[in-house]
């Protein structure tokens, strides 16, 4: 399910994390199951969330990485701005915020 996001796609997603707070934090023990059950579980709760790798921590993400990690959590890798990695996971439930948003700005861009 490696979804391919279009350079506006992401950047509409990026402006939809600007104001997010980063909810996963990657510290010295570098990337784990446990960081990866965090990432996969908030990320299909909130869509959208956002990745902090802190100073402390000795791993070093290129889009490479960052893409096994969506990979790994069932969740498309939107960019890397710093130490901030963003996720997204679409999601068909009611309670879904972004995805609705997300598909309209897709339907929007398809009819141009």
């Amino acid at each position: 399910m490696v979804q391919q996001l279009s350079s506006r796609e992401r950047a509409f997603l990026r402006k939809l994390a600007h104001n997010l707070e980063p909810i996963v934090r990657i510290g010295k023990e570098g990337i784990d199951e446990n960081v990866l059950k965090s990432i996969s579980e908030v990320v299909k709760k909130r869509e959208l969330i956002k990745v902090k790798i802190l100073q402390n921590s000795s791993v070093e993400l290129d889009r490479e990485s960052a893409s096994e990690i969506a990979k790994d959590t069932k969740s498309i890798f939107v960019d890397k701005i710093g130490n901030v990695l963003i996720f997204f996971k679409p999601k068909n439930s009611k309670d879904a915020i972004i995805t609705p948003e997300f598909n309209e700005f897709k339907k929007k861009k398809n009819k141009k």
